[in-house]
């Protein structure tokens, strides 16, 4: 028998004007965790759809134990042992844990479901992971690590041999990711293979023991986990050196100018907050997983009431009421959740630049469209949108070009002040050196920032100055000589009610 579980030979896909995959093979071997990186668009996630069976190749072959394809479908897939746990979760929230794991394959006593058998098996499978969940449980009322730990326990009781799992961890807290990691372990343990897609390079370097690099849909390099590092990787997967993952910018941005001040606020969770931000300045918002830094973002820009306190914006006050009211204001949101907030994935670029100004651009309800052409194209020259036409669809575009739609329309919008609710979440290494660029180059111009945050060495490293939050109030601030990183996570995870004593 081969010592790998999975071939793939000369893979190439095709699509209108794009090369999706140019020639790609590589070899999984058994009991492995195998890497899979590369720069957003590099064409990892095209790959595994391959393998899955949601796409066809337009060349080459797939070989799972021995076994050749030129094309897979999801049920031929799943029948020679692939499993897949994509970022969003197929589960169905109003059944349990057991019925999730059967689904569509439910356990019967002649024509009636034997639950009772449904969950004896879960629960087999579930200690076999190490998982402490009641089977009879329902999936919604779950946290998102442990619905992630159902869809394992979902593949692993359909027999999957090779488990691809990607980006697992980009929705998990601290504590969910460190399960997870003893959940791969353990897979690993028990002779299951395991190709790990992440742009989280602490932890590819954690749990694999080959990485794969891809580029612009070409296949590099395949090293051994132990033998390379963080540098190396970085090279292979952007071509280049990054020298400075931060880029240094000018302190003399930071004006004396306050530009805007909450005074005492509270509201959507968020208790007496109150700071000042000084024009040309990132403002780092800190803090830990449902701290109420979100919360205190979508108060400033209307998306819910505040219930006290004042907002006081280029010298005036303000009370925006909806979004649109912060728009007109010059108060710009690039949200946590780009796909479902950010952008209109269904939509042209040019249409998602030109969203905020249409009714500047417009007259009798007739569009410019001559004006609407050169706004899209300035910003897509300005901040480097790789696109072929602006006509191509958001949801086309890989992750950090999106962001970067997403940044134009406030652009175009002339926002004084930038909300970035985690700007490089989901994002590759070379494309966060874009974003961080750009807002350096926002702050020069004038802009100000505000910046949330829950990659520390982001924080630290383009942040002027951090304010930390803790179950919705504000525990402390610190300018950039005292940004330390053990004093950040205590001030993050105080105890809001001796606190507030």
């Amino acid at each position: 028998m081969s010592d790998n579980i999975l071939e793939l030979k000369h893979i190439t896909k095709l699509y209108p004007g794009v090369v999706a995959l140019n020639d790609v093979s590589l070899e999984v071997r058994r009991g492995e965790v195998h890497a899979l990186v590369g720069e957003n668009g590099a064409g990892k996630s095209t790959l595994i759809k391959t393998c899955s069976g949601a796409i066809t190749p337009t060349k080459g072959e797939i070989v799972i134990n021995g076994k050749s394809f030129t094309g897979m479908t999801p049920q031929t897939s799943e029948q020679n042992g692939i499993g897949v746990i994509y970022q969003e979760f197929n589960l169905v929230g109003d059944l349990s844990v057991a019925e999730n794991i059967f689904l569509g394959r439910a356990i019967r006593k002649g024509i009636i479901i034997d639950q009772k058998a449904m969950e004896r098996e879960s629960q087999k499978i579930l200690e076999s992971l190490n998982i402490k969940i009641n089977p009879k449980t329902l999936v919604k009322t779950l946290s998102v690590g442990y619905q992630q730990m159902v869809e394992i326990a979902k593949a692993v009781s359909q027999n999957a041999k090779l488990l691809i799992m990607d980006e697992p961890s980009a929705p998990l807290t601290s504590a969910e990711v460190d399960a997870m990691f003893a959940i791969v372990d353990q897979l690993k343990e028990n002779g299951v293979s395991i190709i790990y897609i992440s742009h989280r390079l602490d932890e590819i370097f954690r749990l694999s023991d080959r990485i794969t690099i891809l580029r612009d849909g070409q296949y590099v390099t395949t090293l051994n986990t132990n033998e390379t590092n963080k540098d190396e990787l970085v090279k292979y997967m952007v071509g280049r050196q990054l020298t400075e993952v931060y880029p240094k910018r000018d302190s003399s941005c930071v004006k004396d100018e306050v530009i805007f001040e909450a005074v005492n606020v509270s509201g959507n969770g968020d208790r007496n907050i109150s700071f000042k931000l000084h024009k040309g300045e990132v403002l780092g918002f800190g803090g830990l997983v449902g701290a109420g830094r979100t919360e205190f973002a979508e108060l400033m820009f209307g998306m819910h009431p505040k219930t006290a306190g004042k907002f006081i914006f280029k010298g005036k006050e303000i009370s925006p009421k909806t979004p649109k009211d912060a728009i007109e204001l010059g108060i710009g949101l690039v949200p946590e959740d780009r796909k479902k907030e950010g952008a209109l994935l269904g939509m042209s670029i040019r249409c998602n630049i030109n969203m905020p100004i249409y009714h500047k651009i417009s007259k009798a309800a007739v569009i410019n469209e001559k004006k609407e052409e050169e706004i899209a194209q300035t910003y897509r020259k300005e901040i480097s949108i790789k696109t072929p036409t602006l006509d191509q669809l958001v949801k086309n575009l890989s992750g950090g070009n999106q962001q970067k739609v997403i940044l134009a329309k406030w652009l175009a919008a002339d926002s004084d002040l930038l909300i970035f609710d985690e700007p490089t979440r989901g994002i590759d290494v070379g494309a966060k050196q874009e974003i961080y660029t750009l807002i350096n180059h926002l702050v020069e111009q004038g802009k100000t920032v505000l910046m949330i945050s829950s990659e520390m060495e982001e924080l630290m490293g383009m942040s002027d100055r951090i304010l930390i939050l803790a179950e919705g109030n504000m525990t402390g601030e610190l300018k950039k000589d005292e940004f330390d990183q053990e004093h950040i996570m205590q001030l993050a995870s105080v105890e809001v009610e001796k606190w507030g004593e």
